[in-house]
């Protein structure tokens, strides 16, 4: 039998509770995965599984016909900032705000898309539901989306849950960090001799400057480029036959990451290597049925600021849609509103009830 939306709400912020007690910072987080896998148990018709620490469920009428939806959050949090001035693991309820670790980012976006799950699952919809909650998304380590993701089969395209105020943020910045080594000739600083690494380092920090993209997104706009560190020298009398520095690119998804870094390389005399090219840029335009059901729902799209799992799933059309405030994860005396989870069960359930209908 269908739980009304109020029991589900209760129910939601019940398990909430439970997450936000259970110590749960990324890479230590099987204490809220037994939590959620045993909820799951007792709630939904779909055979319950786990990957490492992250629980997931398909819908009980899964055809191989039907393109498949992933529903994504985690459970995973941030270490507790110096700043609170609570305990961070004692979910405290004052004037209808949820105070503790993990209540916002991202354990309300969890509880409600649970909650979205179970209210749907027997309902014979034109798409497959895989409900997946993992670990490790704010370090994006091995044993979380990346490690469950290739598990999972055929995805067509996800709803990842983060707080976005249930608007429906349809991009996301990549990101590639280049480690660059400009190369010059030892020499003494007093006589006119050697070849200068902070000379050929300043020549390449101002090709980034001024280098333009032949390639523009129409979504994210063009790729930037800051250099943020710099390093070079190790005494005043020695002209330095190295100079270190790093680029911080914001990729798009006009170039892939790789295609970034290679242009890169191409551009500058110094050597440069690409840390790691795994978290990409994520667009998806407006014709999209994702897109469509969230408009229909009288959601605003935007472009998201900060960056989330749906990097690491490249070529897989996503929409980032969730409870909260992304202006609240991260800091001291976290919270979500109880109403927000309310709302946000009651969006979501529209959300999926619009998609593809």
């Amino acid at each position: 039998m269908q739980a009304p939306i109020p029991t589900l709400t209760q129910e939601s912020i019940a398990l909430l509770d439970k997450l936000i007690a259970t110590p749960s910072v990324s890479r230590d987080e099987s204490g809220t995965a037994d939590i959620i896998e045993a909820f799951l148990k007792a709630h939904v018709k779909g055979e319950v599984k786990r990957i490492y620490n992250n629980v997931y469920v398909r819908s009980p009428h899964w055809s191989d016909a039907r393109p498949a939806l992933l529903m994504n959050s985690h459970h995973d949090t941030v270490k507790p900032s110096a700043s609170y001035t609570r305990n961070p693991y004692e979910p405290a309820h004052e004037e209808g705000r949820i105070y503790g670790l993990g209540s916002n980012d991202a354990g309300a976006s969890a509880v409600s898309l649970i909650a979205a799950y179970r209210y749907l699952e027997e309902r014979e919809l034109p798409y497959n539901m895989l409900l997946a909650i993992s670990a490790e998304e704010e370090v994006m380590g091995e044993h979380g989306m990346r490690g469950l993701l290739p598990e999972l089969g055929k995805i067509d395209m996800a709803l990842v849950g983060e707080p976005t105020g249930m608007h429906a943020a349809v991009g996301e910045r990549g990101l590639v960090v280049m480690d660059c080594t400009a190369h010059g000739v030892r020499g003494h600083a007093a006589r006119n001799e050697g070849v200068n690494a902070i000379d050929v380092a300043i020549r390449d920090i101002e090709r980034i400057r001024n280098y333009q993209f032949e390639h523009t997104s129409p979504l994210l706009g063009n790729i930037k480029m800051t250099v943020t560190q710099i390093n070079a020298g190790t005494q005043h009398n020695v002209i330095p036959d190295e100079c270190r520095f790093v680029i911080d690119i914001r990729t798009t998804d006009a170039y892939t990451n790789e295609e970034t870094a290679q242009l890169v390389q191409q551009l500058l005399e110094s050597d440069a290597q690409p840390r790691s090219t795994r978290v990409h840029a994520s667009a998806i335009y407006a014709e999209h049925p994702l897109v469509q059901a969230a408009i229909a729902i009288g959601r605003d799209t935007f472009v998201s600021p900060t960056t989330s799992d749906m990097a690491l799933m490249h070529g897989i059309p996503s929409l980032k849609m969730g409870v909260g405030q992304s202006a609240r994860s991260h800091g001291a005396d976290e919270f979500v509103l109880e109403s927000e989870i309310e709302e946000g069960i009651q969006l979501y359930i529209g959300f999926l009830e619009k998609l593809m209908a």
